[in-house]
């Protein structure tokens, strides 16, 4: 089985990673990355291990080179919202036919989805109700195909000590699907206060 290049102490924490919830579960433990260095970086998951810390796309590549080293396929799922909010991107995983997703993030919503989803439609549209500005404004838009990171077999990428932006920026490139028609957008209630105030909390200052 392909390595991607990992040593042998970060194969002994990845291979121990081999279910999606135990991935889950070590994202939940290391820190988010809020770039307070003053970078906006994407770092490699050999680069995640090294820091303890990840933010959303990070924590994908990471979750789908765990997945990938432990013999599943490593696809990535691009949330894209309207340009004054921010995408978010998770790992899908498939269980008896149904999809789920790995997802790191800072806030009490767009978090891990088990998997119980019969199309990546159904999980995507899932996220549609926790996607809303703290003026309350649903703003998710689109979803991407399964983006498979096979593609990206070379060079290494998951080892790699530079940013891996490209990875990202292909993925936002990729086929979308639209979630609504804009004929309903005028049709969208606003998020209640209880749900901003909730959407408001968060693991990481």
């Amino acid at each position: 089985m392909d390595t991607l290049g990992f040593n042998e102490n970060e194969l002994k924490i990845l291979r121990k990673l081999d279910t999606p919830q135990k991935i889950q579960d070590f994202l939940e433990k290391i820190s988010i990355n809020l770039g307070k260095d003053g970078r906006d970086p994407c770092a490699s998951p050999r680069r995640v291990l090294q820091k303890n810390r990840a933010h959303c796309v990070e924590g994908a590549l990471f979750a789908a080179a765990a997945l990938w080293l432990n013999g599943e396929r490593p696809f990535l799922l691009d949330l894209q919202a309207v340009d004054h909010d921010l995408d978010h991107v998770v790992t899908l995983f498939r269980r008896h036919g149904l999809w789920g997703a790995i997802s790191k993030t800072n806030h009490a919503v767009l978090r891990y989805r088990e998997p119980i989803f019969r199309t990546v439609r159904e999980l995507a549209l899932s996220y549609f109700h926790e996607y809303f500005t703290n003026k309350g404004e649903k703003t998710l838009r689109s979803y991407s195909r399964p983006f498979n990171l096979l593609r990206f077999a070379r060079p290494g990428w998951a080892i790699s000590g530079k940013n891996l932006w490209y990875i990202a920026e292909a993925l936002d490139e990729s086929p979308h699907y639209q979630i609504l028609p804009k004929t309903a957008l005028a049709d969208l209630r606003p998020a209640d206060p209880i749900e901003i105030r909730a959407g408001k909390l968060v693991r990481w200052k």
